[in-house]
């Protein structure tokens, strides 16, 4: 199968760049892939909303800045940063135009959110559901662009670059190019090769690599693997940012997301003892940026034994509650947690990758002809710790760069479009066998998300770091060696990227000699005077 644009994912950063091409270019074809169905994505479940200056009598984009590069803890690229805050703006408005809604008060305007690291009122929202609003109304308007087709339950396997035409492919080398991808097609049971001279990742994040996580099962970092191993740059995967607030329910997966916006409202974290306890930790008490409310979570736990802490929403009116937040409202009422009088139990879980495949200012990784966007993107704007609701923005601001810069590039001849891809071999599947045994694939998932929970969670320590990488070396092997004697499946796939992805957390954290956003070791508690990123 050839495409003109090829797009892996169907979030708002997918979703965003499609439209844009494909309206850019209505004699073009735009292929949308998803591993699963076109909704299932990060996006959906992203429930907090949108950062972006819109009342500017009481904001600005110079507070913006400031509070994302506090955030940041110094790694942030400050020329990134000052270019998804001013151009924030005008991709709230097309969003808009899409037909996404966000709330407004009573005179009309819209009633903006505060959470924690914001100086300011500055987060549209959609009650508490503000991506999955966004999702749909990315697909209403993607269903009915002609040139866009989206095909589901489409895996995909690797990048094709020249290494698949016999050629050494390197870290070193300079002109490694993205011919398109190979996927394992569910609909037909088949591996096919999809050839593009335009690839955009879109892949999400990676929170399934822990046993607790508020991502969804299909976040698994495919993206930032297939890069890696296609020999392309990834940087600051050490920073995984925790979400202080999940609701703790043992057993449960995904976690439920207890948005840092009932915070902004008034909610208060309490101990086991009810006490209110952010004041000891920051000045900024619940409204602390998510590192440090985590942090604080984590050693109110182990210091007094439990599993989790409370979160005291009864200072928020019920019917504001409501109102804001009715699903979370829903949730806790069908637990037996009635907000109005009982605390809701949270703890900590796994919720977004800082880091991921290094892009430029245009959302070019380092691979010629592939882009990428979104959670599985390392733009420069979160640096060591994103600050709340910047994500869904980022996303918008690199979607519209990404095709400003294919637009550009097709126009001067940088990319042109013709049948050149007659030599890239198919998939051999000779001498595979099915798997004999899933205990193998779902075995070795547990063991991988015990390893990450345990030893490359929130607090870490160099010991902890070592064994997580013996222990995760070992996996390695098991799995390659099931990956080159049975027939590809996507459970197979995707425990082999976990596995890459928890490598590239612990390599990053083994290589920061300090403590510094997100990443907290105990054996270099301070921040050392060198600020760099970390590029695998």
């Amino acid at each position: 199968m050839q495409t003109d644009f090829l797009v892996i994912g169907s979030g708002i950063a997918g979703l965003t760049y499609a439209l844009k091409v494909a309206n850019h270019f209505p004699d073009k074809k735009v292929t949308v892939i998803t591993k699963t169905n076109a909704d299932e994505t990060n996006t959906k479940y992203a429930q907090g909303g949108v950062a972006g200056v819109v009342d500017e009598e009481k904001d600005s984009f110079d507070k913006h800045i400031e509070d994302t590069l506090i955030a940041g803890d110094g790694l942030c690229n400050k020329d990134v940063v000052e270019i998804v805050v001013k151009e924030g703006p005008e991709r709230i408005k097309e969003i808009i135009s899409y037909g996404a809604q966000f709330d407004k008060d009573e005179k009309g305007e819209y009633a903006l959110g505060k959470e924690g690291g914001h100086s300011e009122f500055r987060i549209l929202h959609h009650k508490d559901v503000t991506g999955k609003e966004i999702e749909r109304a990315l697909l209403q308007q993607v269903t009915q662009t002609k040139n866009i087709e989206i095909i589901n339950h489409c895996f995909v396997i690797d990048i094709i670059t020249q290494h698949h035409l016999g050629y050494l492919v390197t870290k070193s080398t300079l002109n490694i190019t993205c011919y398109g991808v190979y996927v394992l097609n569910l609909n037909t049971n088949l591996i096919e090769k999809i050839v593009s001279n335009v690839t955009l990742l879109a892949t999400g994040g990676c929170g399934q690599a822990y046993r607790t996580t508020t991502n969804p099962k299909i976040a698994t970092g495919d993206g930032i693997a297939m890069v890696y191993r296609a020999k392309g740059r990834i940087e600051n995967m050490e920073f995984i940012q925790f979400h202080p607030t999940a609701l703790y329910e043992p057993g449960v997966s995904p976690s439920f997301l207890i948005t840092e916006a009932v915070r902004g409202d008034g909610g208060i974290l309490r101990n086991k003892k009810g006490e209110a306890f952010m004041e000891k930790y920051d000045a900024r008490k619940d409204l602390a940026p998510r590192d440090i409310v985590a942090r604080a979570i984590d050693n109110e736990m182990k210091t007094a034994g439990t599993e989790y802490v409370y979160l005291d929403c009864t200072p928020i009116k019920k019917e504001k509650f409501i109102h804001h937040f009715p699903n979370i409202y829903e949730k806790c009422l069908s637990i037996g947690i009635n907000i109005e009088k009982d605390f809701i139990p949270v703890a900590p879980a796994a919720h977004y990758s800082c880091g991921g495949v290094k892009t430029n200012e245009f959302a070019h990784s380092s691979i010629q002809n592939l882009y990428a966007c979104g959670e599985c993107a390392s733009t420069g704007l979160h640096g060591a710790n994103r600050l709340a609701s910047n994500s869904l923005l980022e996303a918008m601001v690199f979607a519209h760069r990404a095709y400003t810069d294919v637009v550009k590039k097709i126009n001067n001849n940088e990319i042109v479009f013709e049948e050149k891809y007659n030599k890239i071999p198919d998939w051999i599947t000779l001498g595979t066998t099915e798997p004999k045994e899933m205990i193998l694939i779902t075995q070795s998932l547990k063991e991988l998300q015990q390893i990450m929970s345990d030893y490359v969670g929130i607090v870490r320590t160099d010991v902890r770091l070592a064994r997580a990488m013996k222990r995760l070396d070992l996996l390695f092997e098991e799995t390659e060696q099931l990956y080159r004697s049975t027939k590809v499946s996507p459970q197979l796939c995707e425990l082999r990227n976990l596995i890459t992805t928890g490598y590239l957390i612990v390599k990053g954290a083994e290589f920061r000699k300090e403590s510094r956003g997100l990443h907290f070791n105990t054996n270099h508690p301070q921040k050392s005077n060198l600020i760099q990123n970390t590029i695998l």
